[in-house]
């Protein structure tokens, strides 16, 4: 998949500068962070159900061209939750859902939010996107996406900021909150060699390729005992490759989803081949009925 590269040599790898400005076109998510409070969907925006997570044509949308919403963020760290972390069931790391994340943020007291999130006692690492919304009853209020990753053994907790210094404060804030949470001091570490942006749009596709790369390639790698650097230094992200990347995914998810619904539809039902206003779906019993494939499948190559 396109994530990482390194930096190019000539002397036109120069990037701008990524820092705000007031004519940089730098705009808010336009009222889709309201959906973590609940706002209903209607069917016919439903693009794609995965597990947990219901994508719109909206949030599909968004990974194409535009900031990509919570709910967008969400569905890449279900992905990398279902089919990459589950391949190391020894690995204790938790991936928080940005609402999550953005109610800790928001808390006045985050013992509170204790009995709403999972239970860290045997977690090495957290990663959480870090939103700059800083009022919960404004429709426009958040416009930039960072990442916090929280070495829970080590006591640090690593930012990595496309746009520096953007969300410093919020990170050192979510940080200081999740300290209180574990019950133990945290370093908070902000990585300044952490690939820039160079555009105003895309801080959330740089938060979900920093989370795999992280993820994947520094802590599942590693073995038990190794000190792993958390920096990025000499690495660029691929930001058009990784919206191309998440779009073949969920293509791919949605083909299989229309898939396996058409092969569960009964011959005999009545108006069993009109088009159904439900999204197609991936979820706990399509791996029932691909495992269920599978064995007659090895049947078959046995008879």
């Amino acid at each position: 998949m396109p994530l990482l590269k390194n930096p190019p040599t000539s002397s036109q790898s120069a990037r701008s500068s990524p820092h705000r400005n007031s004519g940089s076109g730098f705009h808010p998510f336009g009222g889709r962070v309201s959906r973590r409070f609940g706002d209903s969907l209607a069917p016919d925006d439903a693009y794609l159900s995965y597990y947990d997570i219901r994508l719109t044509r909206e949030d599909v949308d968004c990974i194409r061209h535009d900031w990509l919403t919570d709910n967008a963020i969400a569905f890449w760290q279900e992905f990398l939750e279902r089919e990459k972390l589950d391949k190391y069931p020894q690995a204790r790391i938790v991936l928080l859902r940005p609402s999550m994340a953005f109610m800790l943020l928001r808390t006045q007291d985050p013992l509170s939010l204790k009995t709403a999130l999972p239970d860290f006692k045997e977690t090495t690492h957290i990663f959480l996107p870090v939103n700059d919304c800083r009022q919960v009853d404004v429709a426009e209020g958040g416009s930039h996406w960072s990442l916090l990753l929280v070495s829970v053994i080590d006591g640090v907790a690593f930012h990595y900021d496309s746009m520096y210094p953007s969300n410093i404060h919020e990170a050192k804030l979510v940080s200081h909150k999740f300290s209180a949470l574990l019950g133990k001091p945290l370093k908070f570490i902000n990585l300044d060699d952490s690939p820039q942006q160079e555009n105003s749009m895309d801080c959330g596709v740089y938060v979900c390729l920093l989370m795999q790369h992280l993820l994947i390639s520094k802590l599942l790698r590693a073995h038990a005992n190794d000190k792993v650097s958390m920096s990025m230094r000499g690495k660029e992200v691929d930001a058009s490759g990784g919206r191309k990347e998440m779009l073949r995914l969920i293509e791919a998810k949605r083909k299989e989803g229309e898939r396996r619904r058409s092969r569960s539809h009964s011959p005999f039902a009545h108006g069993s081949h009109a088009k159904s206003k439900s999204p197609p779906r991936i979820g706990e019993e399509n791996e029932l009925v691909k495992k269920e494939e599978v064995k007659r499948e090895d049947i078959n190559r046995e008879a």
